[in-house]
């Protein structure tokens, strides 16, 4: 159980001319939800497809389960469920029709083929729609479906692509306990473009711009990294700036509107309880305080420049 489960070495790819990922170099163990973060355009679907053996890479090698994609692709396959960002659903097929046909897909013996679809529509929740024609599903089902066809034959790793694109909030939240659910007893690598996403899934992540892995670690880690320097207060009866500067850990102060303010302070997560102190002593009537989180594609900015001065 050493050995990672995925081992990307030195992948890189190009379509014409233009390097889509350059370099890309990970190793991810066996099991729960590791999260591949990305803006778009940034190469994680490119990285997915190459890992899951649908496009052939430029260079470098992917290895699953120790077996080289390259050279045994059939073989490494067998360890791999895949929901692409398009999940490629057949719309007049049914869905019993529709598993079935990925089964054989997979190559899976006959007789394994009626209890493993009973096993995933049954964890998919979709049970009761084994006779419905999938082009008569909603969004949030078709997904399940997809997710199905993706765990039928018992991977070792699910590769997930955006799974969560296009769906309403309630489908959402019922998405992301699946995952969760699936991730129990295998990998499960997930892909997003939103932070927040992969902050509520994920154990480790990913990130991935211009091509390049700018961050690898835990998602504690990440946390850490993008702690919040400020916070925004809603006032009722808002004091001078010199008042907000005054109290310790403050390192400036602007007003939004005349009754919203954001305070910069220097990092000490207690900054929070002096302000509500504060406010009640001084008669601020605090109505509101949050907490800003650095922006995503400053992040990014961040960490690429970090990475390229390495």
């Amino acid at each position: 159980m050493n050995e990672p489960l995925v081992k990307i070495e030195k992948l890189s790819h190009r379509y014409s001319r233009a390097w889509a990922i350059r370099d890309i170099n990970l190793e991810i163990g066996h099991r729960g939800i590791v999260g591949l973060l990305g803006s778009n355009g940034a190469g994680k679907s490119t990285t997915m497809n190459i890992l899951c053996g649908a496009l052939h890479q430029t260079e470098g090698q992917v290895y699953i389960n120790g077996l080289s994609m390259s050279e045994y692709p059939k073989e490494a396959k067998k360890y791999i469920g895949f929901l692409p960002q398009n999940p490629p659903l057949y719309t007049d097929f049914t869905v019993d029709e529709y598993l079935a046909y990925c089964a054989g897909l997979r190559r899976m013996e006959k007789s394994a083929i009626r209890p493993a679809m009973d096993e995933a529509k049954d964890r998919c929740g979709i049970s009761h729609f084994s006779q419905r024609l999938i082009g008569n599903l909603s969004g949030g089902y078709r997904q399940r479906v997809g997710i199905a066809q993706a765990i039928i034959h018992h991977p070792k790793v699910v590769v997930l692509d955006e799974p969560t694109n296009g769906l309403d909030p309630n489908q959402i939240i019922e998405v992301r306990a699946l995952i969760k659910e699936i991730a129990e007893d295998r990998l499960v690598i997930f892909s997003s473009h939103i932070l927040s996403e992969i902050q509520l899934l994920c154990q480790e992540i990913r990130m991935i711009e211009g091509g390049r892995i700018v961050f690898s670690d835990t998602m504690d880690a990440f946390n850490n990294y993008v702690e919040p320097h400020s916070v925004v207060m809603h006032l009722e009866n808002p004091p001078s700036e010199a008042s907000i500067l005054a109290i310790t850990g403050v390192t400036r102060s602007e007003y939004l509107t005349p009754r919203q303010v954001r305070v910069h302070f220097d990092g000490d997560q207690e900054i929070c309880e002096r302000l509500i102190a504060a406010s009640v002593q001084q008669g601020w009537r605090m109505r509101e305080i949050s907490l800003d989180k650095t922006a995503l594609d400053e992040i990014f900015k961040q960490l690429s420049n970090t990475k390229s001065t390495q």
